[in-house]
């Protein structure tokens, strides 16, 4: 795992221009992990997440170390407040990784746990950064947290362009942990390399519960991410499943 990384001050990085989304030449090797219950639910409608056992918990963590980064979205900030650290197995603080949160409108709280110095925090967010007048205050905050800001997109974060600035850094492989919305854009952008899931036999129900896969969708079967199955075992009381993306 690299948590070698320029944290000096704040660096905010504009990467907006000659952005060919087409043309992208490497990227980290993205692994999507998530728990869920039978019926795909990330939790409960009251949020209640408890899905995982404990030896499901010590396999997330074994990712985390193993990887350069992970990343989620401002949603699972806002609604978890994570550390987004290892902590679930033995560890060393530079075993972290460094952790990503993508944040179009920059609204992470300056309270956040995935702020404090336990690892390297990279926020990406756009040009606009939403209609905050205070925006500056924050930035300027934010620079005494040492926390890297890299600007991509106008109003919503460019993923293609972010994977890239992401590889340029050293982060060469990264763990997903997020929810449905972030999840659909590396989906839809076909930045997803590797998915693991672990499946509890519950069933949760709720059309406004939280699925592993939001967004607009796929129109059709053709369009949609195929998979293509590695590994299967019995864990905790539920199962995990992992799969390799077809490119």
């Amino acid at each position: 795992m690299n948590n070698e990384i320029n944290t000096e001050n704040i660096e905010i990085e504009n990467n907006n221009k000659n952005n060919n989304t087409d043309n992208i030449n490497v990227k980290p090797f993205v692994i999507s992990n998530v728990g869920m219950s039978l019926d795909g639910k990330l939790a409960t409608i009251e949020n209640d997440s408890r899905i995982s056992g404990e030896d499901d918990l010590k396999r997330v963590h074994k990712i985390r170390k193993s990887v350069d980064g992970i990343m989620v979205g401002i949603g699972t900030v806002l609604k978890d407040d994570p550390r987004l650290t290892v902590h679930k197995i033995n560890a060393k603080k530079e075993d972290n990784p460094i952790r990503i949160v993508v944040d179009s409108n920059l609204r992470i709280p300056l309270n956040a746990r995935v702020l404090n110095d336990d690892a390297t925090t990279i926020i990406a967010t756009t040009e606009n950064m939403g209609e905050n007048k205070n925006i500056n205050e924050k930035i300027r905050e934010l620079a005494k947290k040492n926390i890297i800001i890299i600007k991509t997109g106008i109003d919503k974060v460019d993923l293609v362009k972010l994977m890239e600035l992401l590889y340029k850094k050293g982060i060469k492989n990264i763990l997903l942990e997020g929810g449905g919305t972030l999840n659909w854009g590396m989906f839809e952008n076909n930045l997803v390399d590797e998915v693991r899931v672990y499946i509890a036999p519950k069933i949760f129900g709720g059309k406004g519960a939280p699925t592993f896969v939001d967004g607009d969708g796929f129109k059709t079967v053709d369009e949609c991410i195929k998979l293509a199955l590695k590994n299967c075992y019995k864990l905790d009381d539920g199962i995990v499943i992992e799969y390799t993306v077809k490119k």
